[in-house]
């Protein structure tokens, strides 16, 4: 059975959901943007950015200002994402 995004975000971990409402609200963001905004440790961020990844509720590009880095931001999928269901 398929489950609504909404219902795949609220099964993750604290750190997953915190990391994903921080790009909601100012993506693109890189992992060490992501870091400074959440005040989350580097391997907290990557295994909740590996969860969201998983779940196809973020996207990720490679920066066109320095190619070594990606950034992440919602996924069409975690568009449709509400927070009045969490």
């Amino acid at each position: 059975m398929a489950t609504s995004p909404t219902e795949q975000l609220s099964e993750l971990p604290p750190s997953a959901k915190l990391v994903f409402y921080v790009l909601k609200q100012q993506s693109p963001l890189t992992q060490k943007g992501i870091c400074d905004e959440t005040l989350l440790a580097d391997r907290t961020v990557r295994y909740a950015l590996t969860r969201l990844d998983e779940n196809e509720l973020i996207e990720a590009q490679i920066s066109f200002s320095d190619a070594r880095q990606r950034l992440y931001s919602p996924s069409e999928v975690g568009d449709a994402v509400t927070y009045t269901e969490l």
